[in-house]
C-alpha cells in the first residue's frame, strides 16, 4: 500500500515537474494598432493631410481645407470645412504643409500661417500647390510647373516654367536642405541652384531618412532606397504592391501609400500591410503624415483612414474582447454573429442565428470558464450560467430524447433565417428549433461539459454540466452511434457507428476524425457519470472496432481518395478541412484529459503532437495551446502569442485581398490549401474562426456586412493559455 502511495506521489510529481519546464509569456504591453477613419462625403478630391502641435488635422481638398469630424474606433467620422479662423475661411487655399508643426497654407498670392502670431505673410509669384518652408520662413513653392523660392522680402530663386512637370518639394530639417522630385529625377536646392542627384522617369514620391544621409524613392516598380554618401540606389521590388503613390519616414519605418493600400518596412524588412476597410477608407492612397500622438494619417481618395499604435497587455486587450462581445454578440445566451450590417456600421446590425450556433456557443462558454477557474470572477460565471442554459434548451425545445437542436429562435420568422428548410416548430408553440444537428456541435458541447464540469466549482453548474453530458451520449448509444432526429433518421453528419466509420478508406480523415471524437466523447462521460456503459463501448470501439488504429493514423497519411473511390469519400477527401481541426483539437480535451488509463494517455499524446506538427504552420494560438495540455514543451507559444497579439481588434468582415502582393511566396495548389510559405498575420488577412484557412488570402463576398464575435476567434485561446499557465 505504501508503495502504491509513493508511486502514485512519484506520478503526479512528475506531470508536475513536466508543466512547470513548460515556456510561459509573461503578459507584458504590445503595440496594437487599430484605425479610425473620416469618409468624405462629397466628390472633393483630396492631396494632403497634415496636424499640428496642438494635434489638431487638417486636409487638404479641391474644394478647401476640411477637418475630420466625430470619429470614434469602430465609429466613422466625416469631415466639416475649416471655418475656425473666420477672417481667412473664404480663402480659396491650394496649399498645405508645416513648419515646426504648425500649418502654413497657400493660396493664389500668399503663404501664411495662424501661428507665430500670424506674422507669416510671404506674397508668391503665382498661386502655389506645393509648399516646403524651413524655420527662418523661406518658402519653396510650385504650380507643378514653375518653382521659386520666396521669403518675406523677395523671390530668391525661380524657374519660370521647367519642361518636367514638378511632382512634390520637400524641406529637411535636419540638413536644412530644399529638395525637388520632377519627372526626370530628383534635385536637391544648393546656393539657390536646383541640382540633380539622382536621374529616374518612374519615380512618383519620396521622403529622406532622419539623418537626411538615405532617400527613399517611390516608382511605379517598387521603391528606391539610394544612400547620398555612397551613390549606389537599390531598388526594392519585394513589396505588396509595386506601384508607389506616396512616402513618408516617420521615426524608425518608412511609410508607402500604394494604389492597392499602404504598408511600412522597417530596418528588419519586416513589412505591416494596411489595406482594405479595417484600415482606409479606400485602397487608394493620395498622401501619408505624421498624426496626433504617435498616429499615421493615411490620406485615400475617400477619406482619411488615422492608424493609432496603443500599448496594450492581452488583459486589456481580453478586456475589450469580453465587451464587444457582451455589447453586441449574445443572443437568447448564444454565442452570435452581428450582421445586416451597412458599410461596417455597427449601430444597425442584427443577432443572426446560425447552423453552428452551439458550437460557437460551447467555445466561448469554454472561454468563460476557464476564465471563471483563473479568476474566480462572478461575470464569468454568470456568462457561463446564461449561455450553458441556452445550450440545455437546445435539448429541451425539441421532442426527440437527448437530442440537440441546432439553434432555436422564436416562432414565426422561419423564411427570414437561414437554411429555412431545417428549422421545426417546437411543441412550445412561441419557439421554433433548428434540425440536422451534426457531429461538430456534439464535440462541442461535450468540450465545454467536460470543462465546467472538471474546474467550475458550483455544484449547481456542475451538476447541470454532467447531465447534459449524460443526456447526449446515452442518446447517443441508444442510438447505435448516431444522432438521429425527429425524422427517426440519422442526421447528415451525426455518425459514430463502425459501419459508417470503418466504410471509408484509411486516408480519408472522417475515419481519423469520427473515431478520435467519439473516444472522447465517451471518455469524458465515464470519467464525470461513473458510468460504465460509458468504459465498455470506448474499450469496444478502440479494440473491436479498429478505432485506436484509426485515431493513432498520422496525418500524413491523410490525403485525397484514390482514383475509383467512393463518390461520397471523394467529396469527403478533395482537400484538407479545417472545420477538422477544430473538432479534432475541441476533442483533443476530453481524449488526453480524461484517458481511460496512461498508456492511452501515451498514445494519444503522441497522436495529439503529430497532428501539432502538421497544424503548426499556420499558427493558430488555439491549437496550440490545446496542445500544451500534453505537457509538451514545443507547442509554439510564440506563435500562439503572435496569434493573440497581432489579431485585429476590428472583427468585421471587410472585403480583403493579398493574393496580387508582391512581397509573398506563394506555393502551387496542394491539399492543405497552403496558398503561401508563411502565414501571414491575422489583422492582414480576413476576419475568420478557427475551422477556417489561416492561409485564406481573400475575401471578396458581402463587404463590412456583418461582425464576428472574439468569444470562440480570442477569447477561448486567451483563457485557455491562462488557465494552463502559458500566459502569466
Amino acid at each position: 500500500m505504501k508503495i502504491k502511495v509513493l508511486l502514485t506521489a512519484l506520478l503526479v510529481f512528475c506531470i508536475s515537474w513536466a508543466f512547470s519546464q513548460q515556456p510561459v509569456h509573461e503578459d507584458v504591453p504590445f503595440i496594437q494598432d487599430y484605425s479610425v477613419k473620416y469618409y468624405f462625403g462629397d466628390d472633393s478630391k483630396p492631396s494632403k493631410a497634415f496636424s499640428d502641435r496642438n494635434g489638431n488635422i487638417r486636409v487638404l481638398t479641391s474644394k478647401g481645407i476640411v477637418i475630420p469630424n466625430n470619429g470614434h474606433f469602430l465609429y466613422p467620422g466625416n469631415f466639416v470645412n475649416d471655418g475656425l479662423y473666420r477672417t481667412s475661411a473664404k480663402k480659396n487655399f491650394k496649399g498645405l504643409s508645416t513648419i515646426d508643426n504648425q500649418f502654413v497654407l497657400a493660396d493664389e498670392s500668399h503663404v501664411l500661417s495662424h501661428a507665430w502670431a500670424g506674422s507669416v505673410f510671404v506674397k508668391t509669384p503665382f498661386s502655389a500647390t506645393l509648399v516646403a518652408g524651413d524655420p527662418s520662413f523661406n518658402f519653396l513653392i510650385s504650380d507643378g510647373k514653375k518653382l521659386a523660392l520666396v521669403n518675406k522680402d523677395k523671390v530668391l530663386y525661380s524657374e519660370a516654367s521647367t519642361n518636367q512637370t514638378v511632382l512634390d518639394i520637400k524641406h529637411h530639417a535636419v540638413s536644412g536642405a530644399f529638395w525637388i522630385l520632377k519627372q526626370d529625377g530628383i534635385y536637391k536646392l544648393e546656393a539657390n541652384k536646383a541640382v540633380l542627384k539622382l536621374k529616374g522617369n518612374d519615380f512618383t514620391s519620396f521622403d529622406l531618412s532622419k539623418d537626411g544621409e538615405t532617400l527613399y524613392i517611390g516608382t511605379s516598380n517598387g521603391y528606391i532606397v539610394y544612400n547620398l554618401m555612397d551613390a549606389q540606389p537599390k531598388r526594392v521590388t519585394k513589396v505588396p504592391v509595386l506601384t508607389i503613390t506616396t512616402v513618408k519616414t516617420i521615426d524608425d519605418k518608412v511609410w508607402f501609400g500604394t494604389t492597392n493600400g499602404a504598408f511600412s518596412t522597417n530596418s528588419n524588412h519586416t513589412i505591416n500591410y494596411y489595406q482594405s476597410e479595417r484600415w482606409l477608407p479606400s485602397n487608394q492612397v493620395v498622401h501619408i503624415e505624421q498624426g496626433p500622438k504617435g498616429s499615421v494619417l493615411v490620406l485615400t481618395d475617400k477619406g482619411l483612414g488615422q492608424i493609432h499604435f496603443k500599448k496594450m497587455t492581452l488583459a486589456e486587450k481580453a478586456s475589450f474582447f469580453e465587451k464587444q462581445v457582451r455589447s453586441r454578440h449574445i443572443r437568447n445566451g448564444f454565442n452570435a454573429t452581428l450582421s445586416g450590417l451597412k458599410n461596417g456600421n455597427i449601430s444597425e446590425g442584427y443577432l443572426s442565428d446560425s447552423d453552428n450556433d452551439g458550437l460557437w456557443t460551447t467555445m466561448y462558454l469554454g472561454a468563460e470558464a476557464f476564465k471563471y477557474a483563473v479568476t474566480k470572477d462572478p461575470e464569468a460565471l454568470q456568462n457561463t450560467r446564461e449561455s450553458l442554459d441556452a445550450i440545455d434548451r437546445l435539448f429541451t425545445i425539441n421532442p426527440v430524447p437527448g437530442f440537440p437542436a441546432r439553434s432555436f429562435e422564436r416562432s414565426g420568422y422561419i423564411s427570414s433565417l437561414s437554411d429555412p428548410e431545417r428549422w421545426q416548430h417546437s411543441p412550445d408553440k412561441e419557439w421554433d428549433w433548428k434540425s440536422t444537428t451534426s457531429s461538430d456541435e456534439a464535440i462541442g458541447h461535450m468540450f465545454v461539459f467536460g470543462v465546467i464540469a472538471e474546474l467550475v466549482d458550483v455544484p449547481e453548474i456542475k451538476n447541470q454540466a454532467i447531465k447534459l453530458m449524460d443526456t447526449l451520449m446515452s442518446h447517443i448509444l441508444r442510438n447505435n452511434m448516431y444522432l438521429v432526429d425527429f425524422d427517426g433518421k440519422p442526421t447528415l453528419w451525426g455518425k459514430w457507428n463502425p459501419e459508417y466509420v470503418n466504410s471509408f478508406p484509411t486516408n480519408v480523415g472522417d475515419r481519423k476524425l469520427n473515431s478520435s471524437n467519439i473516444t472522447s466523447m465517451l471518455q469524458t462521460a465515464y470519467y464525470f457519470t461513473k458510468k460504465e456503459k460509458y468504459k465498455t463501448k470506448a474499450l469496444e470501439l478502440l479494440n473491436k472496432h479498429g478505432y485506436f488504429e484509426n485515431l493513432m493514423r498520422p496525418m500524413k497519411e491523410i490525403g485525397a481518395t484514390p482514383d475509383g473511390g467512393d463518390a461520397y469519400a471523394q467529396m469527403l477527401s478533395e482537400s484538407w478541412n479545417h472545420s477538422d481541426d477544430e473538432m479534432y483539437f475541441l476533442g483533443y480535451w476530453g481524449l488526453y484529459r480524461y484517458a481511460l488509463n496512461d498508456n492511452l494517455k501515451k498514445a494519444y499524446k503522441k497522436t495529439i503532437l503529430d497532428h501539432f506538427e502538421a497544424e503548426r504552420p499556420e499558427k493558430d494560438g488555439l491549437w496550440n495551446l490545446f496542445t500544451a495540455i500534453t505537457g509538451t514543451t514545443d507547442y509554439a507559444l510564440d506563435d500562439a502569442i503572435w496569434y493573440l497579439q497581432e489579431h485585429p481588434l476590428d472583427l468585421i468582415q471587410w472585403n480583403i485581398t493579398n493574393s496580387h502582393r508582391n512581397d509573398i511566396d506563394k506555393l502551387p495548389l496542394n491539399f492543405r490549401r497552403q496558398t503561401t510559405q508563411q502565414t501571414l498575420p491575422p489583422d492582414e488577412r480576413p476576419a475568420q474562426r478557427h475551422n477556417a484557412n489561416m492561409f485564406n488570402l481573400d475575401r471578396a463576398t458581402n463587404n463590412g456586412t456583418s461582425e464576428l464575435s472574439a468569444g470562440d476567434i480570442w477569447l477561448l485561446p486567451y483563457w485557455l493559455g491562462r488557465y494552463l499557465g502559458a500566459i502569466k
